[in-house]
């Protein structure tokens, strides 16, 4: 079982190494061909691509932070992740039918 941390920011990676969770792979960017079941993938995934690691059998955690506006857009430090309170927290996400699919 591999941990995947997925980010293309110098801060998101030095913020990650100061936590308490392993990561086997860091990585800019993952296709989720990569992933196998019982694997975990930490990251600000796009939906559609945490949805298809959580298809895959893999734990989703997604980094999230209280991001003001006046910050976002720029790249943050570790020390300015860890000022806004950033952590990780496990998702587990779906694909539902679009509205037109759904039968009543």
């Amino acid at each position: 079982m591999t941990t995947f941390f997925v980010s293309r920011h110098p801060g998101a990676i030095e913020w990650a190494a100061t936590q308490s969770f392993r990561v086997d792979a860091l990585m800019a960017h993952i296709d989720p061909t990569q992933v196998q079941s019982g694997d975990t993938v930490i990251g600000s995934l796009p939906v559609n691509l945490a949805a298809q690691v959580c298809e895959r059998g893999a734990a989703y955690w997604h980094l999230s932070l209280a991001l003001p506006a006046d910050l976002r857009g720029r790249e943050l430090s570790a020390d300015d992740m860890q000022r806004l309170g950033a952590r990780i927290k496990h998702f587990s996400i779906i694909e539902v039918p679009a509205l037109s699919q759904r039968t009543p």
